[in-house]
């Protein structure tokens, strides 16, 4: 092999490993991820869902966002069992991802290290890094490995801090301090697997919007969240705006179903079933006079009757 080839393959070598000591991901790294996203992005690379789609979102149940997934192989999107500090909220959002891991000294010098070339804050906890990055209409995701004790990722002061750049809150594979103050937090939820009233302590931000696992899911940068007590899914971007179309027209069909039921106009199996063409112009009648302002276009009533098996 000649010197030019060396000195290219050492290029090369180099800056893979350049790349892989990073703390934040560079907005390429993110755009791969979410290839499958086609319209805008932030500066660092993640799909921005409008926040119409994310606003619609809230309106949707865990069990319509569950099977609009699995039915596109997504079948490992939804993590249980969560302590809720306000159960009965919605919360949706974008995705900004970390990921923490029990520190010992060599690979925490060199995150500091690395987030400081980066130009992340030196002062205070490094735990703070990923909050430093966060805007409006976020929601904080990390993964805590289930730590409790000396596990708090936060407490009222950051939660706080995450609440006015966001509006939402955290969703956290790990632990809380604080719980009752975070709770007087009018605006901030939280899903976390404990709380404890310990200060974090050795744990080290390894990755900032890079690929990483809340329990039974593997959550990417640029996600976005739909939690509430029922569950937390995380939703590609892609799939986002048509899940929320399909939720909303599932929705609206099974209002009406249950007002013709009420009736007894027709046979069960008639309306559970495929529709006729005269259950369908009766679709379209009493969409007509609905008293609240729909999500859905009436292009999108029409589309939806006009595929086979409705």
């Amino acid at each position: 092999m000649n010197k030019k080839a060396l000195l290219v393959l050492a290029l090369l070598a180099g800056g893979f490993c350049a790349n892989a000591q990073r703390v934040g991901s560079a907005p390429e790294y993110v755009q791969a991820l979410t290839a499958k996203w086609q319209g805008e992005r932030f500066p660092d690379g993640r799909p921005k869902v409008p926040d119409i789609v994310i606003d619609r979102l809230k309106n949707c149940t865990l069990e319509q966002v569950w099977g609009y997934m699995e039915r596109r192989g997504y079948r490992n999107q939804v993590e249980r069992d969560w302590i809720i500090l306000k159960p009965g909220e919605t919360m949706t959002g974008r995705v900004v991802t970390a990921q923490f891991m029990p520190t010992r000294p060599d690979l925490d010098s060199l995150v500091r290290a690395q987030g400081k070339a980066e130009g992340r804050s030196q002062k205070g906890g490094i735990n703070i890094w990923p909050i430093d990055i966060l805007a409006k209409g976020d929601v904080y995701v990390a993964d805590g490995y289930g730590k409790i004790k000396d596990g708090t990722l936060i407490g009222s002061s950051l939660g706080n801090a995450i609440y006015g750049k966001t509006g939402n809150g955290v969703i956290f594979y790990g632990s809380i301090r604080d719980m009752q103050e975070l709770k007087d937090t009018k605006g901030f939820n939280a899903w976390v697997k404990g709380h404890h009233p310990s200060y974090i302590r050795d744990m080290t931000p390894t990755s900032i919007n890079a690929p990483i696992r809340i329990g039974e899911v593997t959550v990417l940068p640029g996600d976005v969240v739909f939690a509430n007590e029922y569950g937390v899914a995380f939703i590609p971007a892609h799939l986002v705006e048509g899940l929320v179309s399909a939720s909303e027209m599932t929705a609206l069909r099974d209002e009406f179903e249950r007002y013709l039921l009420q009736q007894s106009k027709y046979p069960s199996g008639e309306i559970h079933g495929d529709w006729s063409d005269k259950i369908k112009n009766e679709f379209r009648a009493w969409v007509a006079k609905y008293p609240k302002k729909l999500a859905v276009s009436q292009k999108e009533i029409e589309a939806y009757l006009a595929k086979e098996g409705h």
